[in-house]
This record gives C-alpha cells, sequence and structure tokens, in this order.
C-alpha cells in the first residue's frame, strides 16, 4: 500500500469517527467552555499534544486557559473547567488530574474513545470520539484474521489523536462563529515571543 492509499484510509476513518459524534455532547462541551472562568487542559503523549494546540487555539479566542502540569500552571478552583483528553480514559496522570479537579470542585470534561472510562467518571459531560482504546484489543490475532478483522492501519492511539485534533479544530471554528471572532481577532492575540 502507498503512503497516499494510507492517507485516504485514514482520512476516511476520521470522517467516519466524525460522524458517529453526539452533538449534543459538544453542545454540553461548548456551554461548559462558556460559563468556565478559566480553561484548563490536559493529556498524556500525544493526545497531550492535541490538548496543547486546542488550548493554544481557545487563547486565540480569548479564553484565559492553562495547560496542566506546566510550570506557570495556577491552582484550579471552583468554577473552572478542565477539559481531559484521553483515548482510552485510563492514563494514569490524566485520571489523576481529573480526581485532583473535582476534589476542588471544578468541572470537567472527557475527550475520549470509552465512555465507561475512568475519565469518563469522574466528569460532568463526555465527549465520544472513535479511536482504538487500549486494552480493549483482542489480543488472538489469528482468531481475529479468521473472522476478517485486521489491525488497523495507524498504530496505538493514532486514529484517536488525529480524530480528536479534527474535531477540536473544528469546534474552534464552531466557536469562531458563536463568539463572532474573526481570524484577525484571534491572530492579534497571537504571540509574538517566537
Amino acid at each position: 500500500m502507498t503512503v497516499r492509499k494510507r492517507m485516504e484510509h485514514l482520512a476516511r476513518n476520521i470522517v467516519e469517527n466524525a460522524g458517529k459524534i453526539d452533538e449534543a455532547s459538544v453542545r454540553r462541551l461548548v456551554r461548559e467552555l462558556n460559563r468556565a472562568k478559566r480553561v484548563f487542559l490536559c493529556g498524556a503523549g500525544r493526545s497531550g499534544y492535541v490538548a496543547k494546540s486546542f488550548a493554544m487555539r481557545l487563547m486565540h479566542l480569548g479564553y484565559e486557559v492553562h495547560v496542566a502540569g506546566e510550570a506557570t500552571t495556577p491552582a484550579i478552583k471552583k468554577g473552572d473547567l478542565l477539559v481531559a483528553v484521553t483515548g482510552s480514559g485510563e492514563t494514569n496522570s490524566v485520571v489523576s488530574m481529573a480526581q485532583a479537579a473535582k476534589r476542588m470542585d471544578a468541572r470537567v470534561v472527557s475527550v475520549t474513545s470509552d465512555p465507561g472510562s475512568s475519565a469518563a467518571a469522574l466528569s460532568d459531560a463526555i465527549v465520544v470520539v472513535g479511536g482504538r482504546a487500549p486494552g480493549r484489543r483482542e489480543k488472538d490475532w489469528l482468531a481475529r484474521q479468521l473472522r476478517g478483522g485486521h489491525e488497523p492501519i495507524a498504530p496505538l492511539g493514532t486514529l484517536f489523536e488525529l480524530s480528536a485534533m479534527v474535531f477540536f479544530d473544528s469546534l474552534v471554528e464552531e466557536l469562531m462563529v458563536l463568539k463572532k471572532e474573526s481570524e484577525e481577532d484571534m491572530r492579534k492575540r497571537h504571540t509574538q515571543l517566537e
């Protein structure tokens, strides 16, 4: 298979994941974002990079936003929101941050592939974004092949991470419309220290 065909395959899977996103859960996330005093984002590994990308765009939209775990991140408080990005919903550091946020009476939204996960159980709202959740894969390769199932073309959590990135970028476009923010408005908030 060529790289181009692999890209097309991934794109088809992202479109399939997009078609399964529940719009009511997206509206709940938007409400949580807009009622929060401050927004904190967390994730680990590549999901953490997706969370940081969304944090940057929220800052461009005028939200007060912080990335959990950074040296300058302030204490989370009641009235704040933590957005936890975790495909499996079981990443220890992310679940620990959600627990800490709940202890401080902050709200939590999880963006995950597994609505039955530990992170989801701690959440006030959940957005399910498709992907391959770790720990749910069948380990019997031969049985899977005989049934016609195959390993996904993308390793580990790649499909979740790509789908979550496209989800958040699409959400940014929606927030631009709702907040009547232009790209020029956002550009004025972009850092000059780069």
